[in-house]
Parts: C-alpha cells; structure tokens; sequence
C-alpha cells in the first residue's frame, strides 16, 4: 500500500492507488492469531486434528438447515476461525451465510467480515461486490446492536463503513470518518491490546495529517469543524501498536518509518524502514511493503 495521500474515507487513497481499510485489518486476524490462540491448540490437538476438522467442516456444508440449527455457536466460531486462517474465504462465508438470522455478535461480525473479505476477492465482479460490501455493513451494524461491549464488533463496523463509502459521495465519506474514528477509538478502550485496532487509528490520523490543503479547504465548506489529525498523533498510534504486538505487521513499519520521514528524523526513519525491508515476506503485501521501504530508504 501506498502512503496515504488523497482524502477517501472508503478507502485510504495512496496518489490515486486506493487501498481498503480492511486490508489493514487482515494482519491482526491472520493465521498466527488463529493457530497460536484457538481452543483447538490450547488442548494439544496436533496437525492432524486439523485435518480432520477440515474435513468436518466440509461435512457441515452437506447437511441439512435442520442440523445447521442444532450446532453450538462455539462450534461454528472455531470452524470458521479456522477457515479464515486457512484463506479459504468463500467456504468461510458459505458456512457463515447459513446463520445470517443469528443474534450472535461473535457470528455476525465474522460474518461481516467475511462479506467484505470477498468483496475484495478479484474474481467479484463489481456489482456483487457493491452488494457485498452493503450486506457486510448490514451485519456489522446488527452485531453492534446485539454487543456493543466487543471491541472487533466495533473495529469491524469502522470498517465496513469505510468501505460503503466508494458508493456515498465525498459529504458521506467525511460524515463518515468521524465515525471511523469514533469505533477504532471505542475498539481501542475495549481492548487496549489489539494492535490492528490501534494500527488502524494511526492510519486513520496520518491520512488526515497528509490531506492536501485544497482537500481541507472543500472539507471547511462542507463541515464546519472537518476531519483533521497530525503526524505525532499517527506515531502515537504506531508506537502504541507495536508495544501491544512487536513486529505484528510489517506495514506498522514501514508507517513508522514513513512518519518519522514526515517529521524530518532521518535517524528513526532509516530505522523503521530497514526494519520494514527486513521483514519476512509471508503475502504479497509483504512483498510490496518490502519494495516501498527499499525506495524510500534510497531516497532519504
């Protein structure tokens, strides 16, 4: 992802390349947080249990609505735990979609997420994933109806309602940005030890620091307090993550390398960004943050 440049509360907009919140989010859900923390490994199951809970996952999908009815939340939640950690996002909302009606918050914000997470997919074709995006936003909001006291209900909501506004005009997306920050904030308080949430927050305050004047001056006329933040507060935030999760995320940083370039401390900026090019490259995004802090670091 590219530095955040142009204001777009959809999406974070990078010189004209966009990139979603929710792939910010996606570091503090992966794959080493389901298998490092799920009750499957907390009771010693080993590589085989998995597989064999693969294969009772797609048995699931070949039973009844009767049967789906009768299996305990609990059991659904660490299926579709370990579906998400696997990537398999449509298996993960298949099995999800089937307990849309639920009043569960802990299924209904995996389910939001895993409509959104699909959007996303580059095989969606731009119709459904308009209504992909909506319907993830729709279960994001009736989670937060039914728990307003789980702190990834709240970070969840932010952001689905980002993502809504590709399809809002520019008043919405300002409108909507206060409520952004309002649920990453609400996210934090709830559990100050999420480093996604926190991460989250210091993307949101870099992108309002780095908005361009004309940018603020169409903001000033549509609002009369705008959206607005500064670089020390995006590296409070990206500090604070770090604390709550060291190296969790290589885009942490490279956004703290990036920041400390913005604040002229050449010293910290190398730091960051070689600790950024550094970083094991497990994704692809891994891949790009490595590119981008080689490029910065030739030009600082």
């Amino acid at each position: 992802m590219a530095a955040a440049r142009l204001l777009h509360w959809g999406t974070v907009w990078a010189g004209g390349a966009r990139r979603s919140w929710g792939q910010w989010a996606r570091a503090g859900d992966g794959v080493r947080k389901i298998l490092g923390k799920s009750t499957f490994f907390r009771r010693g199951f080993t590589l085989s249990a998995l597989s064999y809970l693969g294969y009772e996952v797609y048995s699931l999908f070949s039973q009844s609505a009767v049967a789906h009815a009768s299996i305990k939340v609990e059991d659904i939640i660490e299926q579709a735990d370990y579906l998400y950690g696997s990537g398999e996002t449509e298996k993960l909302y298949q099995l999800l979609a089937q307990h849309k009606s639920s009043e569960d918050a802990e299924l209904l914000w995996r389910l939001a997420r895993a409509s959104r997470d699909l959007a996303q997919l580059s095989s969606t074709s731009e119709e459904e994933k308009k209504k992909l995006v909506y319907e993830a936003l729709d279960y994001a909001k009736k989670a937060l109806e039914k728990n307003s006291s789980n702190f990834a209900v709240h970070k969840w909501y932010a952001i689905c309602i980002s993502d809504v506004g590709d399809y809002e005009g520019i008043k919405t997306k300002i409108s909507n940005a206060f409520l952004i920050k309002e649920h990453f904030q609400k996210a934090i308080e709830l559990n100050p030890n999420d480093a996604t949430s926190i991460h989250l927050m210091g993307i949101w305050c870099y992108t309002f620091a780095e908005m361009p004047w004309y940018q603020s001056r169409i903001a000033s006329l549509l609002f009369t307090t705008p959206p607005s933040s500064t670089y020390e507060k995006a590296l409070h935030y990206f500090h604070m993550a770090e604390k709550a999760e060291p190296n969790f995320y290589s885009k942490n940083l490279l956004f703290l390398g990036k920041t400390y370039m913005k604040l002229d401390n050449r010293k910290m900026a190398l730091l960051w960004l070689m600790k950024a090019k550094d970083y094991p490259a497990h994704t692809e995004e891994d891949k790009q943050v490595q590119r981008e802090a080689v490029e910065l670091l030739n030009s600082v």
